[in-house]
């Protein structure tokens, strides 16, 4: 079996085939990375997407509780991620009072 690899120079990146767009990722995402977008395509009427990857702290948080193991976050030795800011903790609250979906 191979593993998943991570595209290079990339903190975080989604399987979007294999993502059922539960929310979960972006749920648990402590730093506002990830959210939902509108789409028509889904079943259930959104996606998940990458919206601010240069506050990833490479927690592993979103890539642990996916359902599908659509996430792969890259190696602590090959990428520089941030640290968790004020900035970001409130992204991720805005995100979370929004049910994890991105404002339009």
């Amino acid at each position: 079996m191979n593993a998943k690899e991570t595209p290079q120079n990339v903190p975080v990146s989604i399987d979007t085939k294999r993502c059922k767009a539960c929310d979960i990722c972006a749920s648990v995402c402590p730093a506002g990375v990830l959210a939902m977008a509108y789409d028509s395509t889904s079943t259930l009427g959104s996606k998940v997407s990458i919206i601010s990857e240069e506050t990833c702290i490479g927690c592993c948080d979103c890539e642990l509780a996916c359902p599908d193991f659509a996430i792969s976050i890259a190696s602590k030795h090959e990428f520089n991620f941030s640290k968790l800011t004020e900035e970001a903790k409130q992204k991720a609250r805005i995100l979370k009072d929004n049910n994890f979906r991105i404002k339009d």
